[in-house]
């Protein structure tokens, strides 16, 4: 299951995915910004709206996994199960994503193209512009 930072996490934006790569974008309004992405790598199965609110993740239940499996051929290293309120009411929507891997990282300074990886303790280690060029950061200090 995914464990998010504190903050405000509740829209969401798929803002890229090239058939491989997934990038959910997160914020507590993404008309301005995003504070966070969570991204998944080598994605195999993907069924989820691409604007939602306010996910509710949670393991996969067995039927979900069968059914990834089914789709896939194996059961891929990486299930996240999450719901989100359907746009018209009703039952929630269950959403799934299999992939090789997934990370969460904070979307710092992404107006400059820069990304985030975080360390074994939460805070941001490097951050790299388009470029091959690496700013070492300390933590709460955006990249320049």
């Amino acid at each position: 299951m995914i464990e998010l930072p504190e903050g405000s996490w509740w829209d969401w934006d798929a803002l890229h995915f090239d058939g491989s790569e997934l990038r959910l974008a997160a914020g507590h309004d993404l008309t301005y910004h995003h504070g966070l992405e969570v991204v998944f790598t080598d994605v195999a199965y993907l069924a989820c709206p691409t604007q939602f609110q306010d996910p509710r993740f949670r393991e996969p239940t067995p039927d979900e996994r069968a059914l990834v499996h089914r789709h896939v051929g194996e059961e891929p290293p990486v299930i996240v199960a999450f719901d989100v309120d359907a746009p018209a009411g009703g039952d929630p929507l269950t959403c799934l994503v299999a992939a090789r891997a997934v990370e969460v990282v904070p979307a710092w300074s992404t107006a400059t193209g820069a990304t985030t990886s975080l360390r074994e303790n939460g805070w941001p280690r490097t951050c790299g512009r388009r470029s091959s060029r690496k700013v070492r950061t300390s933590p709460g200090r955006a990249c320049y």
